[in-house]
Order: structure tokens, then C-alpha cells, then sequence
């Protein structure tokens, strides 16, 4: 199926004109045919396009009349115009007479994509509330961080200068060139029991010094 494209804007009042005196019954006071309208979904859900596009023109005021109530925004309630209808061409066929009019139906569908367009913007408020007031309640001081960083640099060095130079080779390829013990083994040319020897009283040693420093 084709998908029928809506025009763009509100809906005109006057267009579809003749369609819509045809659409009226002078016995029911101006209401629009069902029996038409009946008719005209069946043949949208067959894929009449000229069938939709007329359909369109005798409700489609009717259904941005209900939106715009829903939204009190002349261009949401354009756009949510469209959606609609382009909704009702895709459900058409699942449209059962006896489960309301035709009408009934595609007005009850107006409403919920009213409805839902107000709460999909009030959920996009509420994250963004959200987000500001963490942003505000975690605020960062660049400066002491930066402080706080240079001051723990500087206290690790001073422990590493603690060490032996064989121990300070081991802990500084572990945790800043990111070698295994056995990488370091191989780097190295010693035992693996001697690279882990030397790490363990390396980092005694190390932990021995930053604890003294803090």
C-alpha cells in the first residue's frame, strides 16, 4: 500500500466543499453520512488513494478541531493533524463498523495523539529538569582538582624514590607501561618469581611511603 501524503498546514475549512454537501443528510440535521464514511475507509483500506484524499477532506477540520483543543498550538496541532491521518491510513483496515462510527473512531484517535504529544513534551521537560538540577547539585572546583591531582602525582613520586632501582623498574612497567609479570619477566630477562618478589616489596614500601605523606 501506497502511503497517501497528507497536504501540509491545518486543514482548509472550504476545501473538499462539494464532498462535504454530499457527505451531509438533511434528516440528521447537518451530521456527516456514516454510511459514506463507512464506504470511504473501506475503500482507503484497500488502497484507494482518492478514496483517502476525500475522506480527508470532510474530516480532517473536524480532526484538528479536536487537536487544537487538546493543545491550544495552531502548528502542533498541524502537525499532529498529520500524524493522525497518516495513522488511519496505515490502521484502516483494522476498522470495525460496530464498534463505533467512523467518526467516533478517527476522533478518538485525534485526541490520544493530542494527549500524547502533551505528555511526550512534559516527560522532555522533566529530563531536562532533572539534568539541570544534578548538573547544579555536583559542582566541579577545576581548579582544587587540578591541585588535588598535581598533589597526588608528586606524592607518588616521592614513594617511588623510595624504592630500590630494581624495585621502581618492576612497580613502574606494571602500573604505568601496563605489562604483566610475565611481560616483565620476559623484558627483563629474570625469573617470574624474581619479577614478583620484587613488585610485592616495591609496593609494601610504596604504600609504607604514601601512608606517612597523608
Amino acid at each position: 500500500m501506497n502511503l497517501f501524503v497528507v497536504p501540509d498546514g491545518p486543514p482548509d475549512p472550504d476545501s473538499g466543499a462539494a464532498d462535504a454537501d454530499r457527505a451531509r443528510r438533511p434528516e440528521a440535521g447537518g451530521r456527516m453520512d456514516e454510511d459514506l464514511l463507512a464506504d470511504l475507509v473501506r475503500r482507503s483500506a484497500l488502497g484507494h488513494e482518492d478514496a483517502f484524499a476525500e475522506l480527508y477532506d470532510l474530516t480532517a477540520s473536524r480532526v484538528y478541531g479536536v487537536i487544537l483543543r487538546v493543545l491550544r498550538s495552531s502548528d502542533q496541532a498541524a502537525e499532529v493533524t498529520q500524524e493522525v491521518f497518516v495513522e488511519i491510513w496505515r490502521t484502516c483496515t483494522r476498522y470495525r463498523l460496530d464498534r463505533g462510527t467512523v467518526l467516533t473512531w478517527m476522533l478518538t484517535i485525534a485526541h490520544r495523539r493530542g494527549v500524547d504529544r502533551i505528555r511526550s513534551a512534559q516527560s522532555r521537560t522533566d529530563r531536562e529538569e532533572r539534568y539541570s538540577r544534578q548538573t547544579m547539585a555536583e559542582p566541579r572546583d577545576d581548579v582544587a582538582e587540578s591541585v588535588e591531582q598535581r598533589w597526588d602525582t608528586d606524592r607518588v613520586r616521592a614513594g617511588l624514590a623510595q624504592l630500590t632501582e630494581l624495585q621502581r623498574e618492576a612497580v613502574t612497567l606494571a602500573y604505568f607501561g601496563g605489562y604483566s609479570q610475565s611481560q616483565i619477566a620476559g623484558l627483563l630477562e629474570i625469573p617470574l618469581g624474581t619479577v614478583k618478589t620484587r613488585m610485592r616489596d616495591g609496593l609494601i614500601k610504596l604504600r609504607d611511603a604514601l601512608e606517612v605523606r597523608a
